[in-house]
């Protein structure tokens, strides 16, 4: 999962970051990404919508099983 959000997405989580997506998944996956965000350092709420769809649709499509 967070291979292809550095490959795909540009974002490539330091280990603390996993951590915190991780631990934010069971809250679903709006608070996965804005966990994200919080590990990179990116203003959620002004982020551009096609950034946080992106990131969004590859956590989806990438979720652990």
């Amino acid at each position: 999962m967070f291979s292809a959000l550095c490959r795909e997405v540009g974002f490539c989580l330091h280990e603390k970051g996993q951590k915190r997506v991780v631990e934010a998944l069971p809250k679903g996956l709006d608070a996965a990404v804005r966990a994200v965000f919080t590990a990179e350092g990116v203003d959620e709420p002004n982020a551009p919508g096609d950034l946080k769809r992106a990131v969004r649709d590859c956590l989806k499509s990438n979720l652990p099983a």
